[in-house]
């Protein structure tokens, strides 16, 4: 919501106040920007929300308020249109008032404090440290980092974690396979079959431990050897993935153990404490969860008959600690295998007594790669599912992202390869970058721009429509920490490279007959270029000064 926004907002409060002794929320009253210009610089539908509890049509309740709205220093005039819509027009000087703030904010533009501090805990990615991430992680990966930079710009108190399955079966597999190839690289017999993961380098990594230790495990059976090359072979991996992580332009704060877990007594604990709920009974020989009690579809196990635990136990153990660490809110983003997680993961908290409605699940849809109007499922180079290194390596990493955010995340997403290639307007990305090149490019020329309290000869209607643009800036980030969907951003972006660009091609904006005109049109690309670049950084994208 801009700072205009926000003041007819409180306008309209008032007059129903006054008009109707009606006591209204900021969040009942819904103020835009129309998309026909004729009809106002922005609109409201109050009137008809309040048909019903007034008992009197639409249009009469517009027209009775319309005296009263034009009692300010905003608003210069009020039409009253169709059913009830009341559209207002604003004066110039107004909406060019947020130039001024944005010029003297600069990067810090657009922040705000909505959060209130509010501890959030995003978890996302979170792969198997068993293999490379492929595109199914990228658009996880991609649409995490985003948020939490928003989230925490917003000023929400972000810790964005990646848990590490480094307790469960694969990570048994990946040390049996590494243990097999360190008997190959001594010489010795092994077998083929135990090697489940058969990258190159789980080959090296085996000569490397050769080498150092030689026949140190040869004949070794302990839980020592098990454990050692289960460790070495997670963290060659998780290596593999942070190096990805990082091209891919994405910070994590807190890596977390599974295996921690279970060595600081936190699974052991939360089993007792299920048990202790009531909600466990057992049935065949396995130990139950009544989760059903809780909108669950089933009940789900616990402990197995054979006496191991599900892959639920040491599941809801992690989100309980989420909770003991001190995050009133949690976010994470599943898979979209993982649908059937939601309830069961939600009734357990439930049963431990944490509120499940500050557990947020986002379940990320399916990517296909496509090109030439075919999809592409296999890699030339590896023979599997094709890495985030080689999208980024092909397309570029300010593309993968941007493609990766630009649709909800509850639709399917077709990655259009061909159209990730082009450097052309028709590519998205570079048709951003290219508005703030040209914006950088203005600039270089002549910068001789004042900060003034208003841009008075800033009158044309795509310089207005620039300006109002660039006032809901703040407001759109908001909305994104209330709905969850950054590519809201994207089409923030888009709309305001579109704008540019027309603006750019209509008008001069260096005019050496008209200095002041100029002045405050230089201003206007400043901020522009400005909301562009916090733009950008919130994305991951790079802002290119030049192309």
């Amino acid at each position: 919501m801009s700072e205009i926004n926000k003041k007819i907002v409180e306008i309209i409060k008032n007059s129903l106040k006054k008009v109707y002794s009606v006591d209204a929320e900021d969040s009942f009253i819904v103020v835009e920007i129309p998309k026909d210009k004729d009809h106002g610089d922005y609109a409201t539908n109050i009137a008809m929300k309040l048909a019903r509890d007034l008992h009197r049509a639409p249009r009469n309740i517009a027209e009775a308020l319309k005296t009263e709205l034009l009692n300010n220093d905003l608003i210069s005039n009020v039409e009253i249109a169709g059913p009830g819509f009341i559209n207002f027009f604003v004066k110039k000087d107004s909406i060019t008032e947020v130039i001024k703030k944005i010029l003297n904010l600069g990067d810090e533009y657009g922040k705000n404090e909505f959060g209130k501090k509010e501890k959030v805990m995003v978890e996302y990615v979170s792969a198997n440290p068993t293999g490379d991430l492929h595109l199914g992680h990228a658009r996880g990966a991609a649409y995490g980092d985003t948020l939490t930079r928003v989230l925490s710009y917003c000023g929400y108190d972000v810790l964005r974690e990646y848990y590490v399955n480094d307790a469960g079966h694969q990570i048994a597999v990946l040390g049996e396979s590494l243990y097999e190839r360190y008997k190959e690289a001594l010489g010795l017999e092994f077998d083929l079959e135990k090697i489940g993961y058969q990258g190159k380098d789980v080959i090296k990594l085996a000569t490397k431990i050769a080498k150092k230790d030689g026949n140190k495990w040869v004949d070794d059976n302990s839980e020592e050897r098990f454990d050692y090359f289960r460790k070495v072979g997670t963290d060659l991996e998780l290596d593999k993935i942070k190096l990805d992580l990082d091209l891919y332009r994405m910070k994590f704060d807190h890596f977390q153990s599974e295996l921690e877990l279970y060595k600081t007594g936190k699974v052991e604990n939360t089993l007792k404490a299920l048990k202790e709920s009531n909600y466990t009974y057992e049935k065949e020989g396995a130990l139950w969860l009544r989760t059903t009690d809780f909108g669950d579809d089933k009940d789900r196990v616990l402990i197995k008959k054979d006496g191991s635990l599900t892959y639920f136990t040491p599941d809801i153990a992690y989100h309980k600690d989420k909770f003991d660490r001190g995050y009133k809110h949690l976010i994470n983003l599943f898979g979209a295998d993982h649908h059937g997680y939601i309830a069961r993961l939600k009734a357990a908290m439930k049963i431990l007594g944490y509120n499940p409605d500050e557990l947020e699940i986002k379940i990320v849809q399916m990517v296909r790669l496509m090109a030439n109007g075919e999809e592409m499922k296999m890699s030339k180079r590896t023979g599997n599912a094709i890495t985030i290194r080689e999208l980024c390596e092909d397309v570029g990493v300010d593309v993968a992202r941007y493609f990766y955010i630009s649709k909800p995340i509850i639709s399917q997403l077709d990655f259009d390869l061909d159209l990730a290639r082009k450097q052309s307007n028709e590519n998205p990305v570079y048709y951003i970058q290219y508005a703030y090149a040209r914006i950088n490019s203005i600039l270089n020329k002549q910068n001789n721009y004042e900060i003034k309290d208003s841009y008075p000869l800033l009158v044309e209607e795509k310089e207005i429509s620039i300006l109002k643009h660039l006032g809901e800036f703040e407001g759109v980030l908001v909305d994104i920490c209330k709905v969850k969907e950054v590519n809201i951003l994207c089409n923030y972006a888009y709309k305001l490279a579109q704008l540019f660009h027309s603006y750019y091609n209509d008008f001069k904006v260096i005019d050496a007959a008209n200095e002041e005109l100029t002045r405050e049109r230089l201003a206007l690309v400043k901020a522009t270029g400005i909301v562009l670049k916090n733009v950008l950084n919130l994305l991951g994208i790079e802002a290119k000064d030049s192309m």
